[in-house]
Protein backbone atom coordinates (compact mmCIF):
# COMPACT_ATOMS: atom_id res chain seq x y z
CA UNK A 1 0.00 0.00 0.00
CA UNK A 2 1.43 3.34 -1.08
CA UNK A 3 0.37 6.24 1.91
CA UNK A 4 0.81 9.81 1.28
CA UNK A 5 2.33 12.37 3.77
CA UNK A 6 -0.67 14.68 4.70
CA UNK A 7 1.15 18.13 3.28
CA UNK A 8 0.98 15.68 0.06
CA UNK A 9 -2.65 14.31 0.59
CA UNK A 10 -3.71 18.01 0.89
CA UNK A 11 -2.53 19.04 -2.78
CA UNK A 12 -3.66 16.19 -4.43
CA UNK A 13 -6.04 18.27 -6.92
CA UNK A 14 -8.49 14.85 -6.49
CA UNK A 15 -8.97 15.52 -3.12
CA UNK A 16 -12.11 18.23 -1.61
CA UNK A 17 -11.32 21.19 -0.12
CA UNK A 18 -14.77 20.44 2.04
CA UNK A 19 -13.41 16.85 3.31
CA UNK A 20 -15.78 16.54 5.82
CA UNK A 21 -18.33 13.34 5.60
CA UNK A 22 -22.33 13.61 5.68
CA UNK A 23 -22.89 14.38 9.22
CA UNK A 24 -24.95 11.92 11.26
CA UNK A 25 -24.33 9.07 8.94
CA UNK A 26 -20.66 7.78 10.29
CA UNK A 27 -21.01 8.00 13.95
CA UNK A 28 -21.84 4.76 15.15
CA UNK A 29 -19.72 2.82 17.69
CA UNK A 30 -18.78 -1.05 16.67
CA UNK A 31 -21.43 -3.22 18.98
CA UNK A 32 -19.44 -5.59 20.32
CA UNK A 33 -15.72 -5.21 22.03
CA UNK A 34 -14.14 -8.00 19.85
CA UNK A 35 -15.44 -5.66 16.56
CA UNK A 36 -13.84 -2.74 18.46
CA UNK A 37 -10.20 -4.28 19.14
CA UNK A 38 -10.50 -5.41 15.54
CA UNK A 39 -10.78 -2.11 14.14
CA UNK A 40 -7.68 -0.85 16.90
CA UNK A 41 -5.51 -3.04 15.96
CA UNK A 42 -6.46 -3.09 12.05
CA UNK A 43 -5.39 0.72 12.38
CA UNK A 44 -2.11 0.42 13.96
CA UNK A 45 -1.29 -1.68 11.01
CA UNK A 46 -2.64 0.60 8.38
CA UNK A 47 -0.57 4.15 10.32
CA UNK A 48 2.46 2.04 10.56
CA UNK A 49 4.21 3.23 7.10
CA UNK A 50 3.28 6.59 7.55
CA UNK A 51 5.05 9.39 6.92
CA UNK A 52 5.30 11.21 10.81
CA UNK A 53 6.90 14.49 10.13
CA UNK A 54 3.79 15.96 9.48
CA UNK A 55 0.38 15.67 11.56
CA UNK A 56 -2.73 13.75 9.45
CA UNK A 57 -4.97 16.16 7.89
CA UNK A 58 -8.98 15.50 8.41
CA UNK A 59 -8.89 14.09 4.62
CA UNK A 60 -6.20 11.66 5.26
CA UNK A 61 -8.14 10.10 8.26
CA UNK A 62 -11.32 9.79 6.28
CA UNK A 63 -9.22 7.95 3.41
CA UNK A 64 -7.94 5.53 5.89
CA UNK A 65 -10.88 4.77 7.61
CA UNK A 66 -12.48 4.33 4.48
CA UNK A 67 -9.77 2.36 3.15
CA UNK A 68 -9.78 0.29 6.80
CA UNK A 69 -13.63 -0.17 7.20
CA UNK A 70 -13.09 -1.92 3.21
CA UNK A 71 -10.76 -4.10 3.94
CA UNK A 72 -12.32 -5.57 7.73
CA UNK A 73 -15.79 -5.55 5.18
CA UNK A 74 -17.57 -3.21 7.68
CA UNK A 75 -19.98 -0.70 6.75
CA UNK A 76 -19.08 2.95 7.11
CA UNK A 77 -21.34 3.92 9.70
CA UNK A 78 -17.84 3.09 11.54
CA UNK A 79 -16.22 5.59 9.94
CA UNK A 80 -16.28 8.43 13.02
CA UNK A 81 -15.08 5.20 15.08
CA UNK A 82 -12.48 4.17 12.69
CA UNK A 83 -10.55 7.46 12.17
CA UNK A 84 -10.59 8.13 15.66
CA UNK A 85 -8.04 4.74 15.86
CA UNK A 86 -6.20 5.96 12.94
CA UNK A 87 -5.36 9.60 14.74
CA UNK A 88 -5.09 7.31 18.13
CA UNK A 89 -2.35 5.20 16.30
CA UNK A 90 -0.79 8.29 14.59
CA UNK A 91 -0.23 9.90 18.03
CA UNK A 92 0.13 7.23 20.41
CA UNK A 93 4.30 6.58 20.49
CA UNK A 94 4.69 10.56 20.90
CA UNK A 95 1.89 10.57 23.99
CA UNK A 96 3.75 7.82 25.62
CA UNK A 97 7.11 9.79 25.23
CA UNK A 98 4.47 12.87 27.35
CA UNK A 99 5.57 12.72 30.77
CA UNK A 100 2.44 11.88 32.66
CA UNK A 101 3.04 15.83 34.62
CA UNK A 102 2.22 17.47 31.09
CA UNK A 103 -0.51 15.26 30.19
CA UNK A 104 -4.33 16.43 30.57
CA UNK A 105 -7.21 13.90 31.19
CA UNK A 106 -10.49 15.40 29.81
CA UNK A 107 -13.40 13.33 31.00
CA UNK A 108 -17.00 13.71 29.82
CA UNK A 109 -19.54 15.03 32.64
CA UNK A 110 -21.77 12.47 31.26
CA UNK A 111 -20.03 9.16 32.52
CA UNK A 112 -21.35 10.84 36.25
CA UNK A 113 -24.75 9.36 37.60
CA UNK A 114 -27.10 12.11 36.72
CA UNK A 115 -28.88 11.49 39.83
CA UNK A 116 -27.57 11.45 43.31
CA UNK A 117 -24.43 12.82 42.05
CA UNK A 118 -23.05 15.31 44.60
CA UNK A 119 -20.79 17.06 42.42
CA UNK A 120 -21.23 21.16 41.61
CA UNK A 121 -19.73 22.49 38.32
CA UNK A 122 -17.27 25.42 38.49
CA UNK A 123 -15.55 27.44 35.52
CA UNK A 124 -13.63 24.27 34.44
CA UNK A 125 -16.33 22.09 34.22
CA UNK A 126 -17.74 19.11 37.09
CA UNK A 127 -15.57 19.61 40.35
CA UNK A 128 -15.77 15.74 41.22
CA UNK A 129 -15.98 14.59 44.67
CA UNK A 130 -14.66 11.21 44.29
CA UNK A 131 -17.96 9.66 45.99
CA UNK A 132 -16.98 6.23 44.02
CA UNK A 133 -20.79 5.90 42.59
CA UNK A 134 -19.26 6.43 39.12
CA UNK A 135 -15.96 5.43 36.86
CA UNK A 136 -15.17 9.06 36.81
CA UNK A 137 -13.46 9.30 40.15
CA UNK A 138 -11.87 5.66 39.41
CA UNK A 139 -10.31 7.38 36.15
CA UNK A 140 -9.44 10.18 38.28
CA UNK A 141 -7.52 8.88 41.21
CA UNK A 142 -5.41 6.74 38.33
CA UNK A 143 -4.47 9.89 36.44
CA UNK A 144 -3.96 12.29 39.09
CA UNK A 145 -1.71 9.54 41.20
CA UNK A 146 0.77 9.35 37.58
CA UNK A 147 0.91 13.43 37.48
CA UNK A 148 -1.92 14.02 35.52
CA UNK A 149 -3.97 17.22 35.37
CA UNK A 150 -7.46 16.17 35.23
CA UNK A 151 -10.46 18.06 33.55
CA UNK A 152 -14.37 16.90 33.74
CA UNK A 153 -15.76 19.10 31.19
CA UNK A 154 -17.33 19.11 27.81
CA UNK A 155 -15.92 21.27 24.21
CA UNK A 156 -12.45 22.19 23.71
CA UNK A 157 -12.24 25.75 23.86
CA UNK A 158 -10.86 25.51 27.55
CA UNK A 159 -8.91 22.21 26.57
CA UNK A 160 -7.05 24.80 24.22
CA UNK A 161 -6.66 27.66 26.34
CA UNK A 162 -4.67 24.92 28.93
CA UNK A 163 -2.75 23.79 25.96
CA UNK A 164 -1.51 27.08 24.75
CA UNK A 165 -0.95 28.71 27.38
CA UNK A 166 1.65 25.34 28.21
CA UNK A 167 0.00 24.00 30.57
CA UNK A 168 0.29 20.49 28.96
CA UNK A 169 2.00 18.48 26.14
CA UNK A 170 -0.41 15.73 25.26
CA UNK A 171 -4.02 15.02 26.09
CA UNK A 172 -6.29 11.86 26.83
CA UNK A 173 -9.77 12.72 26.01
CA UNK A 174 -13.07 10.35 26.67
CA UNK A 175 -16.04 11.59 24.96
CA UNK A 176 -18.66 10.40 22.28
CA UNK A 177 -18.16 10.39 18.63
CA UNK A 178 -20.44 13.67 18.29
CA UNK A 179 -18.12 15.62 20.87
CA UNK A 180 -14.90 14.13 19.07
CA UNK A 181 -16.00 14.74 15.69
CA UNK A 182 -15.65 18.48 16.39
CA UNK A 183 -12.83 17.92 18.54
CA UNK A 184 -10.72 16.13 16.16
CA UNK A 185 -10.13 19.31 13.79
CA UNK A 186 -8.83 21.48 16.88
CA UNK A 187 -6.41 18.82 17.93
CA UNK A 188 -5.27 18.05 14.17
CA UNK A 189 -5.00 21.89 14.14
CA UNK A 190 -2.89 22.05 17.29
CA UNK A 191 -0.65 19.15 16.63
CA UNK A 192 -0.20 18.13 19.80
CA UNK A 193 -0.29 14.20 21.17
CA UNK A 194 -3.70 12.97 21.38
CA UNK A 195 -5.37 9.74 22.62
CA UNK A 196 -9.28 9.30 22.71
CA UNK A 197 -11.21 6.76 23.71
CA UNK A 198 -14.51 6.93 22.21
CA UNK A 199 -17.67 6.33 24.28
CA UNK A 200 -20.08 3.93 23.62
CA UNK A 201 -23.48 5.86 22.96
CA UNK A 202 -23.97 9.86 23.23
CA UNK A 203 -27.10 10.11 25.13
CA UNK A 204 -25.31 12.34 27.03
CA UNK A 205 -26.85 10.41 30.20
CA UNK A 206 -24.96 7.99 32.47
CA UNK A 207 -23.11 6.83 29.12
CA UNK A 208 -20.71 4.12 29.55
CA UNK A 209 -17.22 3.48 27.66
CA UNK A 210 -14.65 0.57 27.42
CA UNK A 211 -12.80 0.85 30.80
CA UNK A 212 -10.07 -0.97 30.46
CA UNK A 213 -8.68 0.86 27.47
CA UNK A 214 -9.61 3.92 29.39
CA UNK A 215 -7.28 2.77 32.00
CA UNK A 216 -4.73 1.51 29.39
CA UNK A 217 -4.41 4.77 27.98
CA UNK A 218 -3.75 6.45 30.89
CA UNK A 219 -0.89 4.40 31.53
CA UNK A 220 0.85 4.46 28.58
CA UNK A 221 4.52 5.09 29.07
CA UNK A 222 7.84 4.62 26.87
CA UNK A 223 10.81 7.07 25.59
CA UNK A 224 10.65 9.45 22.76
CA UNK A 225 10.26 7.62 19.28
CA UNK A 226 13.07 8.68 16.93
CA UNK A 227 10.75 10.82 14.95
CA UNK A 228 8.76 13.61 15.65
CA UNK A 229 5.77 15.20 14.32
CA UNK A 230 6.43 19.26 12.73
CA UNK A 231 3.56 20.97 15.12
CA UNK A 232 2.71 24.66 15.17
CA UNK A 233 2.18 24.40 18.82
CA UNK A 234 5.28 26.08 19.51
CA UNK A 235 4.69 29.08 17.68
CA UNK A 236 1.37 29.46 19.26
CA UNK A 237 2.73 28.95 22.68
CA UNK A 238 4.87 31.68 21.37
CA UNK A 239 2.39 34.48 20.39
CA UNK A 240 0.22 34.00 23.40
CA UNK A 241 2.85 34.65 25.85
CA UNK A 242 3.90 37.96 24.22
CA UNK A 243 0.67 39.00 26.02
CA UNK A 244 1.06 37.01 28.77
CA UNK A 245 4.56 36.79 30.25
CA UNK A 246 6.18 39.57 28.10
CA UNK A 247 3.98 42.44 27.22
CA UNK A 248 6.07 44.73 29.75
CA UNK A 249 9.56 44.08 28.50
CA UNK A 250 8.81 44.27 25.00
CA UNK A 251 6.67 47.14 25.05
CA UNK A 252 7.36 49.16 28.79
CA UNK A 253 4.22 51.22 30.07
CA UNK A 254 5.75 54.72 29.58
CA UNK A 255 2.80 55.67 32.73
CA UNK A 256 3.07 54.65 36.41
CA UNK A 257 0.14 52.37 37.08
CA UNK A 258 -1.77 54.30 39.71
CA UNK A 259 -5.36 53.90 39.58
CA UNK A 260 -5.91 57.51 40.58
CA UNK A 261 -3.89 59.17 38.12
CA UNK A 262 -5.67 59.79 34.59
CA UNK A 263 -2.89 60.72 33.00
CA UNK A 264 -2.51 56.63 33.59
CA UNK A 265 -5.89 55.20 33.21
CA UNK A 266 -6.04 55.07 29.02
CA UNK A 267 -2.64 52.89 28.97
CA UNK A 268 -3.68 50.49 31.78
CA UNK A 269 -6.79 49.93 30.17
CA UNK A 270 -5.69 48.97 27.02
CA UNK A 271 -2.43 46.74 28.59
CA UNK A 272 -5.24 44.69 30.09
CA UNK A 273 -7.77 44.91 26.78
CA UNK A 274 -4.65 43.23 24.82
CA UNK A 275 -4.18 41.07 27.48
CA UNK A 276 -7.41 39.76 27.40
CA UNK A 277 -9.34 37.55 25.27
CA UNK A 278 -8.68 36.65 21.49
CA UNK A 279 -6.83 33.21 19.46
CA UNK A 280 -3.57 35.54 19.50
CA UNK A 281 -3.65 33.99 15.63
CA UNK A 282 -2.61 37.32 13.83
CA UNK A 283 0.22 37.98 15.70
CA UNK A 284 0.76 34.02 15.33
CA UNK A 285 0.62 34.55 11.63
CA UNK A 286 3.48 36.84 12.12
CA UNK A 287 5.54 34.43 14.03
CA UNK A 288 4.92 31.49 11.96
CA UNK A 289 5.72 33.49 8.55
CA UNK A 290 9.06 34.58 9.54
CA UNK A 291 9.56 31.16 11.54
CA UNK A 292 8.77 29.85 7.80
CA UNK A 293 11.30 31.94 5.75
CA UNK A 294 14.10 31.15 7.87
CA UNK A 295 14.29 27.78 7.82
CA UNK A 296 10.90 26.54 9.49
CA UNK A 297 12.71 26.11 12.86
CA UNK A 298 9.97 26.46 15.18
CA UNK A 299 7.90 23.88 14.10
CA UNK A 300 10.37 20.74 15.19
CA UNK A 301 11.54 22.55 18.54
CA UNK A 302 10.27 23.31 21.61
CA UNK A 303 12.60 26.20 21.84
CA UNK A 304 11.67 28.90 19.28
CA UNK A 305 14.39 31.50 18.74
CA UNK A 306 12.54 34.97 17.89
CA UNK A 307 14.64 38.24 17.57
CA UNK A 308 12.74 41.06 20.21
CA UNK A 309 12.06 42.97 17.12
CA UNK A 310 10.13 40.18 15.31
CA UNK A 311 8.17 39.78 18.40
CA UNK A 312 7.60 43.81 18.67
CA UNK A 313 5.56 43.72 15.08
CA UNK A 314 3.73 40.74 16.08
CA UNK A 315 2.63 42.38 18.94
CA UNK A 316 1.73 45.80 17.02
CA UNK A 317 -0.63 43.77 14.04
CA UNK A 318 -2.60 42.33 17.90
CA UNK A 319 -2.94 46.11 18.95
CA UNK A 320 -4.33 47.02 15.45
CA UNK A 321 -7.05 43.93 15.68
CA UNK A 322 -7.60 44.78 19.14
CA UNK A 323 -7.69 48.41 18.25
CA UNK A 324 -10.55 47.90 14.77
CA UNK A 325 -12.88 45.42 17.61
CA UNK A 326 -13.27 48.74 20.20
CA UNK A 327 -13.98 50.75 17.18
CA UNK A 328 -16.19 48.20 15.61
CA UNK A 329 -18.17 47.50 19.00
CA UNK A 330 -19.02 50.48 19.03
CA UNK A 331 -20.20 51.32 15.67
CA UNK A 332 -22.34 48.08 15.76
CA UNK A 333 -22.84 48.55 19.57
CA UNK A 334 -22.40 44.97 20.60
CA UNK A 335 -22.56 44.61 24.11
CA UNK A 336 -19.97 41.77 24.82
CA UNK A 337 -16.76 40.82 23.41
CA UNK A 338 -14.86 37.61 24.82
CA UNK A 339 -17.51 36.90 27.42
CA UNK A 340 -17.16 40.04 29.11
CA UNK A 341 -18.90 43.45 28.20
CA UNK A 342 -17.32 45.57 25.70
CA UNK A 343 -15.03 48.69 26.49
CA UNK A 344 -18.14 51.38 25.13
CA UNK A 345 -20.61 49.66 27.49
CA UNK A 346 -17.90 49.80 30.87
CA UNK A 347 -16.12 53.53 30.37
CA UNK A 348 -18.73 54.74 27.59
CA UNK A 349 -18.17 55.96 23.95
CA UNK A 350 -15.98 58.48 23.79
CA UNK A 351 -13.31 57.01 26.29
CA UNK A 352 -13.56 53.71 24.10
CA UNK A 353 -12.75 55.70 21.06
CA UNK A 354 -9.75 56.93 23.16
CA UNK A 355 -8.27 54.10 23.89
CA UNK A 356 -8.92 51.96 20.42
CA UNK A 357 -7.23 55.41 19.09
CA UNK A 358 -4.05 54.49 21.53
CA UNK A 359 -4.04 51.24 20.51
CA UNK A 360 -3.37 52.33 16.69
CA UNK A 361 -0.32 54.38 18.16
CA UNK A 362 0.75 52.14 20.28
CA UNK A 363 1.30 49.81 17.08
CA UNK A 364 2.94 52.23 14.75
CA UNK A 365 5.81 52.92 17.65
CA UNK A 366 5.97 48.96 18.10
CA UNK A 367 7.30 48.95 14.42
CA UNK A 368 8.98 52.52 14.34
CA UNK A 369 10.68 51.65 17.65
CA UNK A 370 13.36 48.96 15.69
CA UNK A 371 13.58 50.37 12.82
CA UNK A 372 17.74 50.61 13.75
CA UNK A 373 17.45 46.61 14.22
CA UNK A 374 15.34 46.12 11.52
CA UNK A 375 16.42 48.50 8.78
CA UNK A 376 14.98 51.67 7.61
CA UNK A 377 13.57 50.25 4.38
CA UNK A 378 12.10 47.58 6.62
CA UNK A 379 10.54 49.23 9.00
CA UNK A 380 9.00 51.48 6.23
CA UNK A 381 7.93 48.89 4.32
CA UNK A 382 5.88 47.26 7.32
CA UNK A 383 4.56 50.35 8.01
CA UNK A 384 3.25 51.41 5.15
CA UNK A 385 1.44 47.59 4.55
CA UNK A 386 0.12 48.76 8.64
CA UNK A 387 -1.08 51.97 7.13
CA UNK A 388 -2.52 50.28 4.18
CA UNK A 389 -3.99 47.52 6.21
CA UNK A 390 -5.83 50.25 8.04
CA UNK A 391 -6.87 52.36 5.64
CA UNK A 392 -8.64 49.69 3.46
CA UNK A 393 -10.02 48.60 6.92
CA UNK A 394 -11.90 51.64 7.17
CA UNK A 395 -13.29 52.23 3.76
CA UNK A 396 -14.83 48.60 4.01
CA UNK A 397 -16.32 49.65 7.60
CA UNK A 398 -17.25 53.29 6.16
CA UNK A 399 -18.83 51.23 3.01
CA UNK A 400 -21.04 49.49 5.48
CA UNK A 401 -22.10 52.01 7.94
CA UNK A 402 -23.55 53.94 5.00
CA UNK A 403 -25.30 51.15 3.79
CA UNK A 404 -27.28 50.90 7.15
CA UNK A 405 -28.28 54.51 6.87
CA UNK A 406 -29.47 54.58 3.03
CA UNK A 407 -32.98 54.80 1.84
CA UNK A 408 -32.68 51.65 -0.59
CA UNK A 409 -31.56 48.35 1.34
CA UNK A 410 -30.52 47.08 -2.05
CA UNK A 411 -27.47 44.59 -1.45
CA UNK A 412 -25.79 42.21 -4.54
CA UNK A 413 -23.22 39.27 -3.10
CA UNK A 414 -20.63 41.01 -5.12
CA UNK A 415 -21.10 44.10 -3.44
CA UNK A 416 -21.18 42.50 0.09
CA UNK A 417 -17.83 40.46 -0.83
CA UNK A 418 -16.17 43.63 -1.97
CA UNK A 419 -16.91 45.07 1.62
CA UNK A 420 -15.73 41.62 3.14
CA UNK A 421 -12.77 42.02 1.11
CA UNK A 422 -11.79 45.64 2.33
CA UNK A 423 -12.61 45.24 5.90
CA UNK A 424 -10.95 41.14 6.63
CA UNK A 425 -8.18 40.31 4.30
CA UNK A 426 -6.23 43.36 4.65
CA UNK A 427 -5.09 42.31 8.61
CA UNK A 428 -4.12 38.73 7.52
CA UNK A 429 -2.07 40.09 4.24
CA UNK A 430 -0.55 42.47 6.86
CA UNK A 431 -0.03 40.05 9.71
CA UNK A 432 1.76 37.90 6.82
CA UNK A 433 3.64 39.99 4.82
CA UNK A 434 5.32 41.58 8.14
CA UNK A 435 6.54 38.45 8.94
CA UNK A 436 7.68 37.51 5.13
CA UNK A 437 9.15 40.90 5.39
CA UNK A 438 11.37 40.92 8.74
CA UNK A 439 13.19 37.26 6.79
CA UNK A 440 13.50 39.29 3.50
CA UNK A 441 10.79 36.77 2.70
CA UNK A 442 8.43 39.12 0.12
CA UNK A 443 10.14 39.45 -2.97
CA UNK A 444 8.28 38.86 -5.61
CA UNK A 445 5.13 37.04 -3.89
CA UNK A 446 3.47 40.49 -2.86
CA UNK A 447 0.27 39.42 -5.81
CA UNK A 448 0.14 36.15 -4.17
CA UNK A 449 0.07 37.14 -0.33
CA UNK A 450 -2.63 39.36 -1.28
CA UNK A 451 -4.51 37.09 -3.32
CA UNK A 452 -4.25 34.55 -0.71
CA UNK A 453 -5.20 36.96 2.35
CA UNK A 454 -8.22 37.95 0.35
CA UNK A 455 -9.52 34.44 -0.91
CA UNK A 456 -9.06 33.74 3.51
CA UNK A 457 -10.38 36.89 4.37
CA UNK A 458 -13.24 36.48 2.56
CA UNK A 459 -14.23 33.16 3.35
CA UNK A 460 -13.49 33.81 7.25
CA UNK A 461 -16.16 36.49 6.86
CA UNK A 462 -18.65 33.95 5.34
CA UNK A 463 -18.43 31.80 8.28
CA UNK A 464 -18.50 34.24 10.39
CA UNK A 465 -21.90 35.02 9.09
CA UNK A 466 -22.94 31.50 9.30
CA UNK A 467 -21.70 31.08 13.08
CA UNK A 468 -23.84 34.21 13.85
CA UNK A 469 -26.87 31.49 13.80
CA UNK A 470 -25.18 29.36 16.34
CA UNK A 471 -25.33 29.61 20.02
CA UNK A 472 -22.21 30.94 22.07
CA UNK A 473 -22.78 30.93 25.41
CA UNK A 474 -19.13 30.81 27.12
CA UNK A 475 -19.23 34.73 24.43
CA UNK A 476 -22.81 35.44 25.23
CA UNK A 477 -22.74 36.24 21.72
CA UNK A 478 -26.95 37.00 20.83
CA UNK A 479 -27.76 34.64 17.88
CA UNK A 480 -28.34 36.42 14.68
CA UNK A 481 -27.34 39.44 15.62
CA UNK A 482 -25.83 40.54 12.32
CA UNK A 483 -29.71 39.93 10.65
CA UNK A 484 -31.43 41.58 13.64
CA UNK A 485 -29.12 44.75 13.01
CA UNK A 486 -29.47 44.95 9.48
CA UNK A 487 -25.71 44.72 8.74
CA UNK A 488 -25.08 43.96 4.91
CA UNK A 489 -23.83 40.78 5.15
CA UNK A 490 -23.46 38.00 2.44
CA UNK A 491 -26.54 35.90 3.63
CA UNK A 492 -28.69 38.91 3.04
CA UNK A 493 -27.86 39.77 -0.42
CA UNK A 494 -27.65 35.97 -1.30
CA UNK A 495 -31.49 35.88 0.29
CA UNK A 496 -32.21 39.33 -1.32
CA UNK A 497 -31.18 37.56 -4.93
CA UNK A 498 -32.70 34.71 -4.36
CA UNK A 499 -36.21 35.28 -3.23
CA UNK A 500 -39.04 36.51 -4.87
CA UNK A 501 -41.11 39.56 -5.21
CA UNK A 502 -43.24 39.75 -1.83
CA UNK A 503 -40.18 37.82 -0.13
CA UNK A 504 -37.91 40.26 -1.00
CA UNK A 505 -39.78 43.28 -0.03
CA UNK A 506 -39.73 41.21 3.87
CA UNK A 507 -36.63 41.16 4.03
CA UNK A 508 -36.05 44.69 2.77
CA UNK A 509 -38.32 46.17 5.15
CA UNK A 510 -36.58 44.24 8.51
CA UNK A 511 -33.25 45.46 7.33
CA UNK A 512 -34.74 49.04 7.08
CA UNK A 513 -36.60 48.46 10.23
CA UNK A 514 -33.77 46.38 12.85
CA UNK A 515 -34.60 45.15 15.69
CA UNK A 516 -32.56 46.25 18.66
CA UNK A 517 -30.60 43.42 20.49
CA UNK A 518 -32.07 44.90 23.87
CA UNK A 519 -35.34 44.20 22.52
CA UNK A 520 -37.74 42.05 24.23
CA UNK A 521 -37.21 38.27 23.73
CA UNK A 522 -40.09 37.68 22.42
CA UNK A 523 -39.82 40.53 19.49
CA UNK A 524 -36.09 39.01 19.39
CA UNK A 525 -37.38 35.38 18.91
CA UNK A 526 -40.16 36.42 16.46
CA UNK A 527 -37.88 38.67 14.07
CA UNK A 528 -35.12 35.85 13.98
CA UNK A 529 -37.61 33.31 13.13
CA UNK A 530 -38.99 35.39 10.09
CA UNK A 531 -35.65 35.76 8.97
CA UNK A 532 -34.12 32.55 9.25
CA UNK A 533 -37.01 30.80 7.56
CA UNK A 534 -36.52 33.17 4.47
CA UNK A 535 -32.81 32.77 4.47
CA UNK A 536 -33.76 28.68 4.12
CA UNK A 537 -36.38 29.19 1.61
CA UNK A 538 -33.95 31.58 -0.77
CA UNK A 539 -31.36 28.74 -0.31
CA UNK A 540 -28.25 31.30 0.94
CA UNK A 541 -27.09 29.36 3.93
CA UNK A 542 -26.35 26.31 0.90
CA UNK A 543 -25.14 29.07 -1.24
CA UNK A 544 -22.96 30.39 1.38
CA UNK A 545 -21.27 27.32 2.14
CA UNK A 546 -20.53 26.96 -1.85
CA UNK A 547 -18.98 30.54 -1.59
CA UNK A 548 -16.58 28.96 1.44
CA UNK A 549 -15.63 25.87 -0.81
CA UNK A 550 -15.00 28.36 -3.79
CA UNK A 551 -12.40 30.69 -2.18
CA UNK A 552 -10.88 27.42 -0.16
CA UNK A 553 -10.01 26.04 -3.39
CA UNK A 554 -8.63 29.39 -4.73
CA UNK A 555 -6.51 29.55 -1.15
CA UNK A 556 -5.41 26.14 -1.63
CA UNK A 557 -4.16 26.34 -5.03
CA UNK A 558 -2.03 29.74 -4.70
CA UNK A 559 -0.74 27.82 -1.64
CA UNK A 560 0.38 24.96 -3.88
CA UNK A 561 2.66 27.66 -5.80
CA UNK A 562 4.18 28.96 -3.05
CA UNK A 563 7.99 28.10 -1.75
CA UNK A 564 9.79 27.42 0.16
CA UNK A 565 8.44 24.48 1.44
CA UNK A 566 7.55 25.68 5.37
CA UNK A 567 5.77 28.62 3.82
CA UNK A 568 3.98 26.42 1.92
CA UNK A 569 3.37 24.34 4.85
CA UNK A 570 1.90 27.26 6.75
CA UNK A 571 -0.52 28.35 4.12
CA UNK A 572 -2.11 25.03 4.48
CA UNK A 573 -2.17 25.19 8.35
CA UNK A 574 -3.70 28.99 7.49
CA UNK A 575 -6.71 27.74 5.31
CA UNK A 576 -7.37 24.17 7.89
CA UNK A 577 -7.41 26.48 10.72
CA UNK A 578 -9.17 30.10 9.52
CA UNK A 579 -11.43 28.23 7.09
CA UNK A 580 -12.30 25.36 9.76
CA UNK A 581 -15.47 23.26 8.63
CA UNK A 582 -18.90 24.15 10.67
CA UNK A 583 -20.42 21.14 11.48
CA UNK A 584 -23.78 20.54 9.02
CA UNK A 585 -26.10 19.53 11.74
CA UNK A 586 -25.72 23.06 13.61
CA UNK A 587 -27.07 24.71 10.66
CA UNK A 588 -30.56 25.28 12.32
CA UNK A 589 -32.73 27.65 13.93
CA UNK A 590 -31.06 27.97 17.42
CA UNK A 591 -33.36 27.91 20.14
CA UNK A 592 -36.50 29.83 18.20
CA UNK A 593 -40.18 29.84 18.08
CA UNK A 594 -41.62 28.51 15.21
CA UNK A 595 -42.13 31.55 12.09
Amino acid sequence: MTVTSAAEHAKEPGVSANPRPPAAHYKAVPESRELRERLRHAAAEIVRPLDRSRPPTKALLRELGEKLLGDLGLSTDYLGFAMVCVNNEFWREQLMAVDFRRRLLLLPHCLKHAEGCPADYDELGLNCRQCGACVIADFKVQAEQLGYKVLVAEGTPIVLKIIISGYVDGVVGVACLNVLEKAIDKVLQVGVPALAVPLLSSNCKNTSVDEDWVREVIGLQMPAPAYRTRTYLPLLRSAEHLFNGELERLAPPSRQQNPKDPLAQTEAVAYEWLRIGGKRFRPFITLAAYDACTGGHGTVSDQVALPDPVRRVALAIEAFHKASLVHDDIEDDDPFRYGRETLHRRFGVPSAINIGDYLIGLGYRLVSCNRKELGGECAADILHKLAEAHLKLSEGQGAELAWRTAAERQLTPLDALKIYALKTAPAFEAALYAGMRLADGTLGREKAIAEFCRHVGVAFQILNDLKDWDEDDANKRIVGADALSARPTVLYALALEGSSGPQRQILQRLASSPVSLGAATDDREAALALIYSLYERSAAFARARELVARYRERALDLADRMQPEPLQDLLYFLVETVLEERPAEKEKQPSLSPA
